[in-house]
């Protein structure tokens, strides 16, 4: 469970809400409690729109607050950056996962970064950037080409000394796909864990499921329950949720079912 902690003033669900080191510090701890394994940091809004900063802006929001999460909550961070120059400041200060909406195509310098660390690297699919991933994605077959993009890029970075160990897929629910498109992965996630590696599934929240419940982004923990149950029946193994509590107990009741449904009972029929 991969609780999420952004220090932005302008993401889609809690922007302004943490961008101070004592707010996020306490978020941070909250989510401990209520069970998350790890806590994801960006400082960078990836919202449909959202307007890019640069790599010092983003370190002036960044460190402070992975500094002080990392000193008191004992927990794995990921840092979410597309910028290699704040993905080593961040592992130098404690984090251990660079999630990278780019799948490690934004900066040259990522890649090697992420070799020489041995942090482990979340490689997410995405069409377009956020400045233009919602204006009228298109694919002949999501699911197939979500999973081709993202063996190129887990290929690509074995091929620049990342180990298999180190990769994590993450197919990038509404970037750059129509709500249709969001439905087709989920669907077919299995398709996805097939592929071998670790998969993260970060859907929580997002508009396609307040499109299905006609709910504002503050009232879609339900929603999001369901698509969360999905993905665990199809093998997901990371959630990346903002709601750590609700989402843990979703977990539980259907991964304790599905423990069952691999024993089934057997049956005499003497």
């Amino acid at each position: 469970m991969m609780g999420i902690l952004n220090v932005t003033p302008d993401s889609f669900s809690d922007g302004g809400a943490y961008i101070t080191v004592e707010q996020a510090l306490s978020h941070a701890r909250q989510m401990q409690a209520e069970g998350a394994d790890i806590i994801d940091i960006g400082a960078e809004s990836s919202r449909p729109g959202a307007h890019p900063i640069d790599a010092s802006e983003e370190l002036r929001r960044l460190i402070p607050v992975v500094e002080a999460v990392h000193d008191a909550v004992p927990l794995p961070i990921s840092i979410d950056t597309t910028k290699a120059s704040v993905a080593r400041r961040a592992i130098l200060s404690g984090a251990a996962i660079v999630n990278d909406i780019s799948a490690m195509r934004s900066d040259a310098l990522m890649a090697a970064l992420v070799a020489e660390s041995g942090a482990a690297v979340v490689l997410m699919h995405m069409q377009g950037s956020p400045q233009t991933m919602q204006k009228a994605p298109h694919y002949q077959n999501v699911v197939a080409e979500v999973c081709a993009f993202l063996c190129e890029r887990a290929h690509a970075a074995m091929a620049q000394g990342i180990r298999r160990s180190q990769i994590i897929l993450d197919p990038g629910f509404g970037f750059g796909k129509l709500q249709e498109h969001n439905l087709q992965l989920l669907a077919d996630f299995n398709m996805l864990t097939d592929l071998g590696y670790p998969v993260l599934a970060g859907v929580s929240r997002k508009q396609f499921i307040g499109a299905l419940v006609q709910q504002p982004v503050q009232e879609r923990e339900y929603g999001t329950a369901g698509a969360i149950a999905v993905a665990v029946l199809k093998g997901v193994h990371i959630l990346r949720v903002h709601d750590v509590r609700s989402m843990r107990d979703t977990v539980s009741v259907v991964s304790a079912i599905t423990r069952h449904a691999r024993s089934p009972v057997q049956v005499s029929n003497a």
